[in-house]
């Protein structure tokens, strides 16, 4: 259960408690008229450089060199060629870094640091952030200093253009994790008269600390059962359904506890849900629908509310822009940007077969079943069967050695979503022969 331990013993949680003091004091400043635009973005930027450096030491520079490689690009490309350059650059850094993960882990036997894992995290992070800026200025959402490096302009002039740029890629609040923060919601935010400065509810924060206290009670009592039970690699026949949902459950109460204090961290700096969205703007969207998530009978509503930032930053960044199975190119490119480990590989390939079941699958019980009663025993089985087949990619997606993919693909587990393989292809010639 190593990889198990590995998926809990990072330390991100401590730091983005230690940056919830300076988000606090973030927010009161701008509240004061003494505290200017300027300063407001340097007071960002700086908290993200001093939070990188704590928590990933010399590793902060592989996310330092690729935010100012993004700002240069960004103040001297046209609109139209932005988002390629940009995206092909980012896309190329992060994917050695992951290789060099690959390398350490599957090649020498070695046991990356810590310190890399929140490296190569914050690094995804501010992938989202660098393609959602470049797809704003490609869009005309945005309006880039084009050929602000390329001008004769001072130095302290390129530089005071840039800022808002190096400050939203690399702001503290964010920079760790929670939900995307649009270029415009940042700088509306900054920009903002003191005014207009939303006032923090201790209430909402407080009730948060609760949902987290309340997660990790149950987390705690859950990994106690985990530890002491067989795992994938001792458990026997019908007992690893057991073990594969308790260990997801597992994985799904470190998420949501994360994400929740994330999402917090945002809220205590002026970035959440109180913060107006400009018109066009899609408004503040958190990480966590904890019920919706254990509700749904459906596998397409739960992949659009599990990570709901970063759901739809996918549908905007590739499903709306393929002109062929733009579902898995989706799913395709996620794994991408998670790593390429074989587990995601498998996990994210799968979760796109059981999206296109589950659409199908819908559409003829909808078509079919009138009988309420009927209806909902139909609802209970297929929510227990979403949440089986939910566990089994999320163990396929955080295990990393080959042999637990292995285990897992050889074990009662595959049954659920083989069942609904067999379904989509059933459903594909029924469609085809009404057709």
């Amino acid at each position: 259960m190593d990889w198990l331990q590995q998926f809990f013993l990072h330390p991100v949680s401590l730091y983005q408690g230690a940056a919830f003091p300076f988000a606090l004091l973030f927010n009161y400043l701008c509240i004061m008229d003494s505290f200017s635009t300027r300063a407001r973005y340097l007071f960002l930027l700086a908290g993200g450089g001093a939070l990188a450096l704590a928590a990933m030491g010399s590793f902060a520079l592989l996310v330092f060199i690729p935010a100012f490689c993004t700002v240069v690009l960004v103040s001297s490309l046209g609109p139209q060629e932005v988002h390629r350059r940009t995206f092909f650059f980012q896309m190329s850094w992060q994917t050695l870094c992951h290789l060099g993960l690959h390398y350490t882990e599957y090649y020498l036997q070695e046991t990356p640091s810590t310190r890399f894992y929140i490296t190569l995290s914050s690094l995804m992070l501010l992938t989202q952030r660098v393609t959602s800026l470049s797809l704003d200025i490609c869009e005309g959402k945005v309006e880039a200093a084009v050929g602000g490096i390329q001008s004769r302009s001072s130095l302290s002039e390129h530089l005071c253009k840039a800022l808002p740029y190096f400050s939203y890629l690399l702001f503290f609040p964010a920079l760790l994790g929670g939900p995307l923060c649009s270029f415009q919601r940042f700088q509306a935010r900054v920009q903002g008269p003191s005014s207009l400065c939303s006032r923090i509810s201790f209430w909402a924060l407080t009730w948060k600390g609760l949902q987290i206290l309340g997660l990790e009670c149950l987390k705690l009592a859950l990994s106690r059962v985990v530890s002491e039970g067989a795992g994938l690699t001792g458990c026997q026949q019908l007992e690893c359904i057991y073990v594969m949902w308790s260990t997801a459950g597992l994985f799904k109460l470190t998420y949501y506890s994360h994400w929740i204090l994330d999402d917090s961290l945002l809220q205590a700096a002026g970035f959440g849900a109180g913060l107006s969205s400009s018109p066009g703007e899609e408004g503040y969207i958190p990480d966590a629908d904890i019920w919706t998530l254990e509700t749904t009978h459906r596998i397409s509503l739960f992949a659009r509310k599990w990570n709901q930032s970063t759901a739809q930053w996918l549908r905007r960044l590739i499903f709306q822009h393929s002109r062929s199975w733009p579902l898995l190119q989706t799913f395709a490119f996620s794994a991408w940007w998670h790593g390429l480990h074989p587990g995601q590989v498998l996990g994210f390939f799968c979760w796109a077969v059981m999206v296109e079941a589950d659409y199908l699958i819908h559409t003829f019980a909808n078509l079919f079943i009138r009988s309420r009663p009927v209806r909902l025993l139909y609802r209970a089985l297929t929510w227990v069967h979403t949440q089986l087949i939910i566990a089994y990619i999320m163990l396929a997606v955080e295990v990393r050695s080959l042999s637990s993919v292995w285990l897992l693909c050889n074990s009662y587990n595959s049954f659920f979503p083989m069942l609904y393989c067999i379904l989509l292809f059933l459903l594909l010639k029924t469609k085809h022969k009404f057709n």
